[in-house]
């Protein structure tokens, strides 16, 4: 075994090096081909993490909807009584109300106002950031807010300011001035950048339609349920059915799938990135199939004069592995390069498990790209290689 490798090693390394500009060039493919699946896979994670990022760092274990909303938060509307009523269910340790929003954050009178994900929280219940600088919400009504780390670089504005946030409410345009008390870590919503207020607090500066303005009776989207225990997650699932009127329950899991485009933006990307390794495959096919007929009478000429088919066809093996990986380590190099270069405004995250199962499916596209030709090469008979039969 060490001499089959040994002189197949010898073989390919030194074939490989005399038509080093030839190698070179396919390595050099399969670079670019490289550099975009690992791009498609931080788009596809980065966007994914727009839409989730919230809702997947919950403390919690379950959301709960208005029946019949298919697990959509901006179609679900709960009242307060609902709250208590899941409060009282066996199994629930805290729950809070959640509300979403969308508003403009005002700044200098040069810089366009910024989208944010206008957000209402219960202070000290379960669905407020944990701060990472600053305090906490005080309380329900206070005047106060916690900004995520994108609003805070993106904006500018720190622990201590205070922010301008611009809604419509019936048909006039409201400003409402809040003071920032803490920065949480990225928490996005729906692709934005994140902003959250005392729930009572949300739901005066939230926008409303006309019908909205006079009326006193604060509505949530839905309430966030963490468990005693989080094994009972479906037990206590089934009570909240049972014991609430007109709610449903989902996990964490199936909240995120329910998102609005999230499944269909995810399969779209995964299905790029599939073609493209496709597209790979058929490229170092292709080449080392012209390379094998190229060669064809020296293939004869070793097999003349001894060489056994296992060591023609590890040395066709171990070509395209230098090529691939030759090809692989370049393309992963310049991803990493150029990742450097986009602001965090991009929806690009490079994450180091989608990123590993990226690489090593691309270290997988030589050898199975180079099987046809590796199978032509072991079938090549001496003689007629070398012109000797008809």
């Amino acid at each position: 075994m060490n001499q089959l490798l040994s002189i197949s090693g010898y073989l390919a390394v030194k074939e490989v090096w005399r038509n080093r500009g030839r190698f070179l060039l396919v390595s050099l493919v399969i670079a670019l081909i490289t550099l975009l699946v690992l791009f498609i896979a931080a788009l596809g994670e980065g966007l994914g993490n727009g839409n989730r990022e919230y809702i997947s760092k919950l403390d919690a274990e379950l959301i709960v909807y208005q029946a019949k909303s298919d697990f959509l938060i901006a179609a679900s509307r709960l009242g307060r009584d609902r709250l208590a009523a899941v409060r009282r269910v066996t199994g629930v340790a805290d729950a809070g109300m959640f509300g979403a929003a969308s508003a403009n954050l005002v700044l200098p009178s040069d810089v366009e106002p910024l989208k944010v994900a206008l957000l209402g929280v219960e202070p000290g219940h379960v669905g407020e950031p944990q701060v990472l600088e600053g305090q906490q919400l005080s309380t329900d009504l206070a005047q106060e807010v916690i900004i995520d780390s994108n609003t805070a670089y993106r904006s500018g504005i720190g622990v201590g300011d205070t922010l301008t946030i611009r809604v419509t409410q019936g048909t006039r345009d409201e400003l409402f001035d809040l003071r920032v008390v803490g920065v949480a870590d990225g928490q996005q919503y729906s692709l934005q950048p994140s902003i959250f207020a005392p729930f009572y607090t949300w739901d005066r500066i939230r926008p409303k339609s006309e019908a909205e303005v006079n009326s006193s009776n604060p509505v949530a989207n839905v309430v966030l349920v963490k468990l005693e225990d989080p094994a009972q997650i479906e037990a206590v699932s089934q009570r909240l059915a049972e014991q609430v009127d007109n709610v449903e329950a989902a996990t964490l899991k199936d909240a995120i799938q329910a998102l609005p485009g999230y499944s269909a933006q995810q399969s779209t990307l995964n299905t790029q990135g599939g073609f493209t390794l496709f597209i790979g495959i058929l490229v170092i096919g292709g080449f080392f199939q012209i390379q094998i007929l190229q060669k064809v009478a020296q293939i004869g000429v070793l097999k003349a004069i001894g060489t056994a088919n296992p060591v023609v066809a590890a040395s066709s093996v171990i070509q395209i592995m230098v090529v691939t990986v030759v090809g692989v380590a370049i393309g992963a190099l310049l991803a990493f390069l150029f990742s450097l270069t986009f602001p965090p405004t991009v929806p690009i995250v490079f994450n180091g498990t989608t990123s590993l199962l990226a690489v090593v499916a691309l270290l997988l596209i030589g050898p199975l790209g180079g099987l046809v030709s590796i199978r032509y090469a072991v079938r090549i008979e001496p003689l007629k290689a070398l012109g000797l039969s008809s």
